[in-house]
Order: structure tokens, then C-alpha cells, then sequence
């Protein structure tokens, strides 16, 4: 069992930049594929971006490279998500899951969220124009 709890969501203006961060509890954090997913209202939800905890092997959707950097602090068990240069279209919930099973293969992509059995309640990102 992974417990996820996210924080750092929040409102803020165009261009502007916020850190998201994920607690991981309940499964040996350093064998772990972590990722961020969003969802904005009334569109489905798209990956953003996945480390594979062991390594720090990152992955990110293509649409997402370049102004969003995950990372991670294995002391702390928590994964971050820094978003920068922030679009109204940014706007959505922002989710960290766990896909313990794909860390044991050692694929860890945002590819199909289907992969991820483990879910944060999210939380909520507004970009403002």
C-alpha cells in the first residue's frame, strides 16, 4: 500500500512559478515510480512527468519538457513537481501517483495512467491571465 499527499497547489498570475510536492508513505520509497498527472475541467487526465525513485530516471510527456522539472528528495520520501512560466491552460488538479510493479521492471513513464494503482487526492493549481 503507497499513501500519496500532495501540497503546494494554489492560484497565481501568468509567468509566474509554483513547487508542487508529494509525500510518499507505505512502500520502501526508493524502490518506487512516482509521476504527476493533471486534470483540468472537462478534459481527460494527461501525464506530466515520472521519476523512477531508485535511479532518478526521469520521464516527461513531450508537451510538458521544458518548463516543468521534476525531482525528488529520498531523505524525505517526496517527489517535487516545479512548474515554471505557468499558462492559464496549466490550470487543473495536479496528482502524484505510484506504480510500484512498473519501478520493479524499471519502466516509468506518464504514458497510460492506468499503470499507477496508487493516487494523492490532488491539488489544485489556478493560473490566472
Amino acid at each position: 500500500q503507497v499513501e500519496l499527499v500532495e501540497s503546494g497547489g494554489g492560484s497565481v498570475q501568468a509567468g509566474g512559478s509554483l513547487r508542487l510536492s508529494c509525500a510518499a508513505s507505505g512502500y520502501p520509497y526508493s524502490t518506487n515510480c512516482l509521476g504527476w498527472f493533471r486534470q483540468a475541467p472537462g478534459k481527460e487526465r494527461e501525464g506530466v512527468a515520472s521519476i523512477l525513485t531508485r535511479e532518478g530516471t526521469t520521464y516527461y510527456a513531450h508537451s510538458m519538457k521544458g518548463r516543468f522539472t521534476i525531482s525528488q528528495d529520498k531523505a524525505a520520501n517526496t517527489v517535487y513537481l516545479q512548474m515554471d512560466s505557468l499558462k492559464p491552460e496549466d490550470t487543473a488538479m495536479y496528482y502524484c501517483a505510484a506504480d510500484p510493479r512498473g519501478a520493479r521492471q524499471r519502466i516509468c513513464t506518464v504514458v497510460d495512467d492506468s499503470d499507477f494503482g496508487f493516487w494523492g487526492p490532488g491539488t489544485q493549481v489556478t493560473v490566472s491571465s
